[in-house]
């Protein structure tokens, strides 16, 4: 008996004809939606970048262009002469006052920079560890106690740091050697530490040679008495900060694989440097990025505490940008020391960048 084959369903060709059209529809449809996501992500990132190109981009341009004029500060820069690069000229390779406290405010910073920011890290790193502890009671009051200072205002606990580092101050009350000038002591710490081994002369090469204007060894003296002090406030009032920072990314890092290495046998310690640290390497990156750059713009610590002396000891390239703009009415020559400032801190960033990335992935 034959088996009849069942004729083809009805409408089953318009139905592949409809479908031809609807599919260009729903594609047509996914190209607008497509095109309005992206109108959206333009509309959500116009604030952030109309403030970057007003208060970042074009004050630059602005300041790399009075810095190439004879400007005062005192009246339109648009009626001032063009002298090209003198005000660079006079801070790289000129003999005299400016070239010198260039180098100086260059010099007191980069020991400012290279203080702070390790210590800063590493203290951050430490706390956000224990306050990572699950078993840690009062977690929350640890927290806001460590990130309080960050939030007061930097004049006002510079203020209290002035009293507590007085000759007759707390901090000397507390601690078990003389008494110790502080705020005025211009003594470089290394210079220190070489005169407790019997060296406190300069040897003849580094007394008689320079560099801009200032010898190699007050180039080599490391931080004055009155930096450290301002280097140990600066400590204290920034740790909150990153602590919250580390934490986060703490947080971030899943139980399981920690768990997994407490299974192989791995030990805390173990665990902690060949886990955590490289899962940190991100956080660690982003922290040490921006305390470079913040170190490298101090300020208002100087300001507040000694106005950059003793002997131009706490002077940074910040503070002078100030003084030589508002005190002696130099604005174009505070715009060029800005310019540099501003290749000083890439300069220090792509190092420490290449540095990161060539100790390992991450």
């Amino acid at each position: 008996m034959a088996v009849e084959t069942p004729p083809p369903a009805r409408g089953k060709p318009s139905m592949l004809v409809e479908a031809a059209p609807r599919a260009e529809t729903v594609l047509v449809q996914r190209r607008v939606r497509v095109k309005g996501e992206g109108g959206l992500g333009w509309l959500f990132s116009a604030p952030a970048f109309i403030g970057l190109l007003v208060f970042v981009a074009i004050p630059i341009v602005l300041t790399a262009w009075v810095s190439l004029r004879d400007w005062s500060g005192l009246v339109s820069p648009f009626n001032t002469e063009y002298i090209g690069f003198e005000n660079y000229r006079e801070l790289l390779f000129e003999d005299g006052v400016r070239r010198t406290d260039f180098a100086l405010s260059i010099r007191n910073n980069f020991y400012y920079v290279l203080f702070v920011v390790p210590m800063q890290t590493i203290l951050a790193f430490v706390l956000a560890v224990i306050l990572n502890n699950k078993f840690l009671k009062g977690k929350g009051f640890f927290r806001t106690a460590y990130y309080f200072p960050s939030i007061t205002s930097s004049i006002a606990v510079t203020l209290i740091f002035v009293f507590l580092f007085q000759t007759q101050g707390a901090i000397n009350a507390i601690l078990p050697f003389p008494t110790i000038n502080w705020l005025n002591n211009a003594n470089g710490l290394f210079h220190i530490v070489l005169g407790a081994f019997g060296v406190d002369q300069a040897p003849a090469f580094l007394a008689e040679n320079e560099f801009m204007g200032v010898t190699f060894w007050q180039w080599i003296a490391g931080p004055s008495v009155a930096m450290f002090a301002i280097i140990l406030l600066v400590t204290w009032t920034t740790t909150g900060t990153f602590m919250l920072i580390f934490l986060a990314g703490l947080q971030s890092i899943p139980e399981s694989v920690e768990e997994a290495a407490k299974v192989d046998g791995a030990s805390t310690l173990q665990t902690f440097w060949h886990i955590t640290i490289p899962l940190m390497r991100p956080t660690i990156y982003f922290v040490v990025t921006i305390g470079l750059i913040a170190t490298w713009q101090v300020f208002d610590q100087i300001y507040a505490t000694n106005f950059g002396g003793p002997q131009k000891t706490t002077m940074t390239p910040a503070f002078l940008i100030y003084f030589q703009s508002f005190r002696n009415s130099e604005a174009a020559l505070a715009g060029a020391i800005a310019i540099l400032l501003l290749l000083v801190i890439m300069l220090f960033t792509f190092i420490q960048r290449r540095a990161i990335k060539s100790s390992g992935p991450g």
